[in-house]
Protein backbone atom coordinates (compact mmCIF):
# COMPACT_ATOMS: atom_id res chain seq x y z
CA UNK A 1 0.00 0.00 0.00
CA UNK A 2 2.71 2.23 0.69
CA UNK A 3 4.63 1.29 -2.34
CA UNK A 4 1.53 2.12 -4.42
CA UNK A 5 0.82 5.99 -2.87
CA UNK A 6 4.49 6.66 -3.07
CA UNK A 7 4.26 5.51 -6.67
CA UNK A 8 1.49 7.17 -7.53
CA UNK A 9 2.90 10.61 -5.73
CA UNK A 10 6.08 10.18 -7.65
CA UNK A 11 4.39 10.34 -10.69
CA UNK A 12 2.13 12.86 -9.79
CA UNK A 13 4.76 14.75 -9.17
CA UNK A 14 6.72 14.20 -12.24
CA UNK A 15 4.04 15.07 -14.21
CA UNK A 16 3.37 18.61 -11.98
CA UNK A 17 7.21 19.61 -12.63
CA UNK A 18 7.04 18.97 -16.32
CA UNK A 19 4.24 20.74 -16.76
CA UNK A 20 5.25 23.58 -14.42
CA UNK A 21 8.88 23.73 -16.93
CA UNK A 22 6.78 23.15 -20.33
CA UNK A 23 4.94 26.51 -19.07
CA UNK A 24 7.91 28.32 -18.26
CA UNK A 25 9.72 27.59 -21.43
CA UNK A 26 6.54 28.34 -23.41
CA UNK A 27 6.52 31.71 -21.24
CA UNK A 28 10.27 32.32 -21.84
CA UNK A 29 9.65 32.18 -25.40
CA UNK A 30 7.67 35.72 -24.98
CA UNK A 31 9.83 38.82 -25.54
CA UNK A 32 9.42 41.13 -23.10
CA UNK A 33 6.75 43.65 -24.16
CA UNK A 34 7.92 47.56 -23.40
CA UNK A 35 4.43 49.65 -23.15
CA UNK A 36 4.91 53.59 -23.42
CA UNK A 37 1.69 55.16 -21.21
CA UNK A 38 1.16 58.73 -19.82
CA UNK A 39 1.43 57.94 -16.01
CA UNK A 40 -2.19 58.71 -15.73
CA UNK A 41 -4.10 56.36 -17.77
CA UNK A 42 -5.72 53.85 -15.77
CA UNK A 43 -6.77 51.84 -19.00
CA UNK A 44 -3.10 51.40 -19.84
CA UNK A 45 -2.30 50.25 -16.44
CA UNK A 46 -5.14 47.38 -16.64
CA UNK A 47 -3.90 46.42 -20.11
CA UNK A 48 -0.52 45.94 -18.89
CA UNK A 49 -2.18 43.66 -16.40
CA UNK A 50 -3.68 41.62 -19.17
CA UNK A 51 -0.68 41.08 -20.61
CA UNK A 52 1.12 39.99 -17.70
CA UNK A 53 -1.97 37.66 -17.44
CA UNK A 54 -1.41 36.21 -20.50
CA UNK A 55 2.71 35.14 -19.77
CA UNK A 56 4.34 38.39 -20.90
CA UNK A 57 6.85 40.52 -18.97
CA UNK A 58 6.25 43.87 -19.09
CA UNK A 59 8.11 47.17 -18.84
CA UNK A 60 6.96 50.49 -18.54
CA UNK A 61 7.85 53.64 -19.52
CA UNK A 62 5.94 56.86 -18.32
CA UNK A 63 6.05 59.49 -20.99
CA UNK A 64 3.43 62.70 -21.25
CA UNK A 65 3.30 62.99 -24.64
CA UNK A 66 3.61 59.80 -27.09
CA UNK A 67 3.09 61.42 -30.39
CA UNK A 68 7.23 61.38 -31.10
CA UNK A 69 6.66 57.57 -30.49
CA UNK A 70 4.35 56.87 -32.33
CA UNK A 71 5.62 58.85 -35.56
CA UNK A 72 9.17 57.15 -34.93
CA UNK A 73 7.68 53.87 -34.86
CA UNK A 74 5.58 54.41 -37.87
CA UNK A 75 1.99 54.14 -36.24
CA UNK A 76 -0.68 55.21 -38.97
CA UNK A 77 -2.43 58.54 -37.17
CA UNK A 78 -5.64 56.29 -38.33
CA UNK A 79 -4.86 53.53 -35.97
CA UNK A 80 -3.74 55.47 -32.62
CA UNK A 81 -4.75 54.85 -29.06
CA UNK A 82 -3.63 55.84 -25.48
CA UNK A 83 -0.56 53.77 -25.21
CA UNK A 84 2.06 52.28 -27.61
CA UNK A 85 4.08 48.84 -27.09
CA UNK A 86 7.35 47.46 -28.90
CA UNK A 87 7.01 43.70 -28.58
CA UNK A 88 10.15 41.95 -30.89
CA UNK A 89 10.10 43.89 -34.03
CA UNK A 90 6.57 44.84 -34.17
CA UNK A 91 4.90 47.35 -32.48
CA UNK A 92 1.36 47.05 -30.83
CA UNK A 93 -0.84 50.25 -30.44
CA UNK A 94 -3.99 50.13 -28.10
CA UNK A 95 -5.87 47.88 -26.85
CA UNK A 96 -5.09 44.68 -28.56
CA UNK A 97 -5.73 41.11 -27.05
CA UNK A 98 -2.84 39.50 -26.14
CA UNK A 99 -3.81 36.33 -28.14
CA UNK A 100 -3.00 38.72 -30.91
CA UNK A 101 -0.04 39.49 -29.96
CA UNK A 102 1.11 35.62 -29.56
CA UNK A 103 -0.53 35.10 -33.01
CA UNK A 104 1.38 37.98 -34.55
CA UNK A 105 4.83 36.52 -32.84
CA UNK A 106 4.06 33.22 -34.02
CA UNK A 107 2.82 33.90 -37.28
CA UNK A 108 5.48 36.51 -37.68
CA UNK A 109 3.80 38.62 -40.70
CA UNK A 110 6.03 41.18 -42.92
CA UNK A 111 4.39 44.12 -41.35
CA UNK A 112 5.28 46.64 -39.17
CA UNK A 113 2.73 46.02 -36.21
CA UNK A 114 -0.69 45.92 -34.92
CA UNK A 115 -3.25 48.27 -33.51
CA UNK A 116 -6.72 48.36 -31.59
CA UNK A 117 -7.64 51.98 -32.94
CA UNK A 118 -9.47 54.26 -29.99
CA UNK A 119 -10.42 52.47 -26.93
CA UNK A 120 -13.20 50.04 -27.76
CA UNK A 121 -15.88 48.92 -25.15
CA UNK A 122 -15.17 45.44 -24.37
CA UNK A 123 -11.44 45.57 -25.43
CA UNK A 124 -8.73 44.38 -22.95
CA UNK A 125 -8.11 47.12 -20.22
CA UNK A 126 -11.54 48.97 -21.48
CA UNK A 127 -14.05 46.06 -20.40
CA UNK A 128 -17.36 47.18 -20.03
CA UNK A 129 -21.54 46.20 -19.76
CA UNK A 130 -21.78 46.65 -23.44
CA UNK A 131 -19.07 45.76 -25.18
CA UNK A 132 -18.32 46.67 -28.76
CA UNK A 133 -16.75 44.42 -32.27
CA UNK A 134 -13.48 45.56 -32.85
CA UNK A 135 -10.89 44.92 -35.50
CA UNK A 136 -7.30 44.47 -34.86
CA UNK A 137 -5.78 46.22 -37.84
CA UNK A 138 -2.46 45.40 -39.27
CA UNK A 139 -0.70 48.48 -40.72
CA UNK A 140 2.78 48.17 -42.64
CA UNK A 141 5.58 50.65 -42.27
CA UNK A 142 4.07 52.69 -45.12
CA UNK A 143 0.67 53.08 -43.08
CA UNK A 144 -1.53 50.75 -44.85
CA UNK A 145 -3.59 48.84 -42.54
CA UNK A 146 -5.50 45.66 -43.06
CA UNK A 147 -7.70 43.46 -40.79
CA UNK A 148 -5.90 41.35 -38.43
CA UNK A 149 -8.31 39.84 -36.68
CA UNK A 150 -12.12 40.68 -35.30
CA UNK A 151 -13.48 41.11 -32.03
Amino acid sequence: MTQTFVARFSGALVMTLTLAGVIAAAQAKLPTVVVYKTPTCGCCTKWVEHLKAAGFTVETQHRDDLTSIRQQQKVPPTATSCHTALVGPYVVEGHVPAADVKKLLAEKPAIKGIAVRGMPVGSPGMEGANPQKYDTLAFTEGGKTSVFAKH
